[in-house]
């Protein structure tokens, strides 16, 4: 399906004041911008929207670059929603869309979103070589007739808030980090999948969460976490590596729940990364490695009732 074709069975039921991005994460720069975005709606009687899209342009561009979401696409429209605006638009991202000119897709906004106006962040730019950046939208808002605002970035500490620094400070297990960045804990979402059933073997059995090969995870090793199960929240450790003691390769995100029991298989999990607490190393033993184990979790434990999740 074409992105005309998309747009047009999009039906508003109003003008609207509209914000155009990826928004991967959702984070603090982006809740500002979103913040904005529903106010200037609101004084100006408009309907706030999202238009976002399915792919990453990198990844429909560069084919086979490695690319992580921080989150995925379910994910990302819920948080979207949740910031307040009127509607959320996921289009496709294609290569016919990025030869686009920054006019013709300007103009389909016009005509199908009913837009009248856009609030667009300090960096952003749309079209073809990124020629719709911000001062050209401004000139092409006065010849079209719409508004352009232009909203600055949001910075923690002396760091502009961005989803790049947000996967970087993951990439190293900066778990206190990744949530001031981001505005809230980050969390992993999905189905519980069969696994190699080595934890229970070893006393420890675990939930070993299905995810999709291009989210974005925390650097390799044991965490510290919480396991949501519909309304209920548990105390948890969280293992993501590829298990060198067992020398497999597939990259595995396992979880112990401290005080549960039951079977969790094919059931929709959320896990809650709270603390990095060891990097992932080959142990010579299975002993070894139980050993290891019973000494995480009771720092686990201790962790969680000094900041009072336990």
């Amino acid at each position: 399906m074409t992105t005309e074709r998309e747009l047009s069975l999009v039906k508003p039921e109003k003008d609207t004041l509209l914000t155009v991005g990826i928004f991967d994460g959702v984070h603090r720069g982006h809740q500002h911008l979103l913040a904005e975005l529903v106010k200037e709606a609101g004084k100006k009687r408009l309907l706030s929207g999202v238009v976002t899209f399915r792919q990453h342009p990198q990844a429909v561009l560069m084919p086979g670059s490695k690319l992580s979401f921080l989150t995925n696409l379910g994910e990302r429209e819920r948080l979207l929603k949740d910031a307040g605006v009127g509607f959320v638009v996921a289009l496709s991202f294609t290569r016919e869309l990025a030869r686009l000119g920054p006019e013709r897709f300007v103009d389909w906004l016009r005509t199908y979103l009913r837009m009248r106006g856009l609030v667009i962040g300090y960096d952003f730019a749309l079209g073809s070589g990124r020629a719709g950046d911000t001062e050209s939208l401004q000139r092409l808002g006065q010849v079209m007739g719409f508004s352009v605002r232009v909203v600055a970035p949001v910075t923690v500490g002396d760091e502009v808030v961005s989803s790049t620094a947000i996967r970087e400070a993951l990439e190293r297990g900066d778990m206190a980090k990744v949530s001031r960045l981001l505005g809230r804990p980050f969390k992993l979402s999905g189905r519980v999948v069969t696994g190699a059933s080595r934890g229970k073997g070893l006393g420890y059995p675990t939930a070993n969460l299905g995810v999709d090969p291009c989210q974005a995870l925390p650097a390799d090793g044991v965490y510290v976490s919480l396991v949501h199960i519909g309304n209920q929240s548990y105390p948890a450790m969280t293992y993501i590596g590829r298990r060198p003691t067992f020398g497999e390769k597939q990259e595995a995100v396992e979880n112990y729940l401290l005080d549960w029991s039951g079977d969790l298989y094919d059931r929709e999990i959320t896990i809650e990364i709270k603390h990095y607490l060891r990097g992932d190393r080959k142990f010579e033993s299975a002993e070894e490695l139980s050993r290891q184990i019973a000494a995480d979790v009771a720092e686990g434990r201790r962790l969680l009732t000094k900041t009072g999740k336990n």
